[in-house]
């Protein structure tokens, strides 16, 4: 283009100069005769500038060429990642179909499970309507059996007595070792059962459902609810021996930690986890160890229970409260802080139901570390979607449910588990803490809450 403007600006010049050389003067000779040809001159001048008129155009026509070619690569860029995103389109529908199959065969399976737990329990009342029909006939036969020794010591014992006893105590063991095999299963299918539960709501929370319409649906949700604490439920069934608390099943002479069926007075029966330590055994009603289980639960599910005994849990408030109401308790708490440093601390509690929000009620008692709980007051339950009217709602700015006064603390071992060396000092804070009232703060890597009837240590 400057080439062009350059030609246009020399040629009139050119065209000027022949003017001048062309037209006479007043004063000059008269002019020679024209020549035919152009001046050499102008010649020059003239192709000069049609060269510089080539070179520029040349130079376009390259820079023209230039930028097609990168147009036409850019369109093929275009064209390829068009192409990869075909592909990964073709690959997400096809995994949405897997899903969608696996999610019907997890539906399917949950179904079977369930009916087959819906026999179980009808199979294990039957027998235990018969081993009930069969002990009391055992007492009958002992108590016939009693009378006659006592009216005829010195004749022997007839044998038809001695086999039909026999008969009965061989059946009576029978009964017992196919009610451990059927509880056995039971236990078994509700694990299955929670598993495959479990599997759904991951599929859930990834957005993936199957829709009526058989398509994909994601909805908003609220923090992540679960089922209740299913495997550890039973049916309020009559069985002989059930202690009413783990304090119990110690004195019976089952000194070992682990899980066991308890029924408290007026209550089904449910599983807890025992933990024997100093001559006595504890119930544990809460534990956070890795993180692994999000306790930004809803009320319905603090109240029930929600996890795994023999991983995090929280045991459930109406089941606290069953225990608790027995007797007088201890609140026990212990904590490990992130440099492997143990506390714990006891209170004597109190307990309320429901309807008071399970308004718990503290005294210290012992411990190696100082309180950070308030004492003496009215502490009410509150979660995310549930708190009492006139208390202040903690558990916006504390996610986890927990118990709280009038105003909110740092204290809520139900809270978000951080790992401080990730994480921000407000965010911390926010995490597992332990804030006692001297002012020190203490970061929690795990804890345990357990209870127990005041007096129960052993004088071992």
């Amino acid at each position: 283009m400057h080439t062009i403007k350059l030609f246009l600006f020399i040629l009139p010049l050119v065209i000027s100069s022949r003017i001048d050389h062309d037209s006479p003067s007043f004063d000059s000779v008269p002019p020679e005769p024209k020549s035919r040809f152009a001046m050499l001159d102008d010649v020059k001048i003239l192709a000069n500038g049609l060269l510089q008129l080539g070179h520029g155009l040349k130079d376009f026509v390259h820079k023209t060429k230039g930028q097609i070619n990168d147009i036409f690569q850019k369109l093929n860029i275009f064209d390829q990642s068009f192409y990869d995103l075909s592909l990964q389109t073709n690959e997400i529908k096809e995994e949405e179909k897997e899903l969608r199959k696996t999610t019907h065969k997890l539906q399917v399976k949950n179904e079977e499970v369930k009916n087959m737990s819906l026999e179980l329990n009808s199979k294990l009342e039957s027998l235990l309507e018969e081993k009930v029909l069969l002990q009391h006939k055992v007492r009958s036969l002992e108590e016939q059996l009693t009378h006659l020794i006592q009216n005829q010591p010195e004749t022997q014992e007839h044998p038809a007595v001695t086999s039909l006893k026999t008969f009965v105590e061989q059946q009576d063991n029978s009964i017992k070792d196919l009610l451990q095999i059927v509880e056995e299963q039971y236990k078994t299918l509700n694990q299955q059962h929670s598993q495959i539960k479990e599997i759904e709501n991951q599929l859930k929370r990834t957005g993936i459902q199957e829709s009526t319409e058989n398509s994909l649906s994601s909805k908003p949700r609220a923090p992540r609810t679960t089922p209740f604490l299913q495997l550890n439920e039973m049916k309020n069934v009559e069985l002989d021996g059930v202690a009413p608390d783990c304090t119990t099943i110690y004195k019976r002479g089952d000194h070992r930690s682990g899980v066991y069926a308890i029924r408290p007075s007026n209550s089904q029966v449910f599983n807890v986890y025992c933990d024997v330590k100093s001559g006595t055994s504890w119930t544990l009603i809460q534990r956070r160890t890795d993180g692994s289980r999000n306790f930004n639960e809803t009320w319905e599910n603090y109240k029930h229970g929600f996890g795994r005994l023999d991983g995090e849990f929280w045991l459930g408030l109406e089941k606290i409260y069953r225990i608790a109401k027995q007797s007088d308790h201890i609140l026990r708490i212990e904590l490990e802080d992130w440099k492997d440093n143990t506390h714990y601390i006891q209170y004597s509690f109190r307990l309320g139901d429901e309807e008071t929000n399970y308004t718990l009620h503290l005294a210290r008692t012992t411990g190696t570390i100082a309180s950070a709980l308030p004492e003496h007051r009215d502490l009410v339950f509150s979660t995310w979607d549930h708190r009492a009217k006139g208390h202040v709602n903690c558990p916006e700015s504390s996610p986890g449910g927990w118990w709280w006064h009038d105003v909110c603390g740092e204290n809520n071992l139900n809270s978000k588990y951080n790992k401080p060396r990730a994480k921000s000092k407000p965010e911390r804070r926010r995490g597992l803490c332990w804030k006692s009232r001297d002012g020190k703060l203490y970061s929690i890597k795990s804890t345990k809450m357990l209870i127990r009837p005041i007096g129960s240590e052993s004088s071992e």
